[in-house]
């Protein structure tokens, strides 16, 4: 299989799973237990909390191990809201969020809750004087992402975060895409999340950091694990891939940024030399590895599976959307015609694909098209 979906997920690091081993094996204990075997846990977890917490650049006590971005999102959005209920009922949203985040935003409708999206310019970047014209007065919360994950336009979260920062309105910035590419926000935001299986960690655990100024209350309810803020028994194995995988991310991130950019910027280059009727979508600053590209004159849904016919692993948007057959909201709110937003496929690349996959890929795309084109 030639694996081109790394926005999706990506592969478990063959040297996080062996640091992440003894936990699943001898190392079983629960971290909350007494006991030596439950202390011996509970080290692991601190020591991945520190290591996670000096690479983002915040203290470790304001660092909590979640479930995943989706999970952070909705603690971001419902937390905030809930703690600061009586300042207002109003969400400023970018329109490009990833569903945890849009969903939220929507579940809170049925609370009295209104809320703002903001949509992109053409180029997919959320304009800080868009995030400024939508703030009022009763606003509780604003969230806009450090890179969209379809289009991989990185947004000027700076700038954002000051604009809220000065209102005195919550900021969450959804770091899922970028953490181990892009240097972290933390300084410009009241939250951020991250997903370790995003850099080559493991599925179903990542981080939520929540400044020690933010007004958040808990979403999880139950036991006092997390200082008493999101219950649940902590998956030491998890936390130990995670800062294992993030720590290696961060170290190795000027070289791999360089080799999968070089990656993207061939594919590019033949694909538009190659195929008549292909537009990127998403300009300016992107991610290395995000190629969101559409065809004219066809749909992606068949590019996508006469690829996979031929061993190829692509996209056409978000894998949480999987299943559902509808446009995709970022091009979409970018103001995309329908035929380029049905047509468009996200190729996106990561530390193991090779410039021989990226000739295959490259030839089996047009023979794709052009047998679509002639139905």
């Amino acid at each position: 299989m030639i694996y081109l979906d790394n926005a999706s997920t990506t592969p478990l690091d063959s040297g996080v799973l062996e640091k992440m081993m003894p936990y699943l094996t001898a190392s079983f204990a629960n971290p909350d237990s007494q006991h030596g075997a439950g202390r011996e846990a509970a080290l692991a977890v601190l020591n991945a909390r520190d290591t996670l917490s000096k690479i983002i650049g915040c203290k470790s006590e304001n660092l909590y191990f979640v479930s995943g971005g989706t999970e952070a999102g909705n603690w971001a959005v419902k937390g905030a809201c809930a703690a600061q209920s009586d300042a207002g009922r109003h969400l400023v949203v970018s329109a490009i969020e990833h569903p945890a985040l849009i969903e939220s935003a929507l579940d809170l409708r049925k609370f009295g809750y209104e809320v703002t999206f903001v949509n992109p310019d053409a180029d997919g970047v959320i304009q800080p004087s868009a995030v400024a014209d939508a703030l009022r007065g009763d606003t509780a919360m604003c969230a806009v992402m450090h890179a969209n994950n379809e289009t991989g336009v990185i947004q000027p979260v700076e700038e954002i975060g000051a604009i809220c920062k000065k209102a005195g309105v919550f900021y969450y910035c959804d770091c899922v895409q970028t953490a181990g590419v892009l240097p972290f926000p933390v300084g410009h935001c009241d939250a951020l999340g991250l997903s370790a299986h995003k850099f080559y960690g493991p599925k179903g655990v990542g981080a939520i950091y929540i400044s020690p100024t933010a007004k958040i209350n808990r979403l999880i309810s139950g036991g006092k694990q997390e200082r008493g803020l999101r219950a649940g028994t902590t998956f030491v194995a998890g936390a130990v891939g995670c800062a294992a995988a993030l720590e290696c991310a961060v170290k190795s991130a000027a070289e791999n940024n360089a080799a999968v950019s070089a990656l993207r910027s061939s594919f590019e280059d033949n694909v538009l030399r190659e195929i008549d009727g292909v537009h990127v979508n998403g300009a300016g600053a992107r991610l290395p590895a995000h190629s969101n590209l559409s065809f004219d004159g066809c749909d992606g849904e068949n590019i996508l599976f006469l690829l996979d016919m031929k061993g190829i692993a692509v996209s056409t948007g978000s894998a949480c959307s999987a299943g559902a057959v509808k446009q995709s909201h970022v091009l979409k709110a970018m103001g995309l015609s329908d035929s380029r937003i049905r047509s468009a496929v996200r190729f996106t690349f990561g530390k193991y694909n090779t410039f021989e996959e990226v000739d295959e890929v490259v030839a089996e795309l047009k023979s794709a098209v052009a047998k679509i084109r002639r139905c």
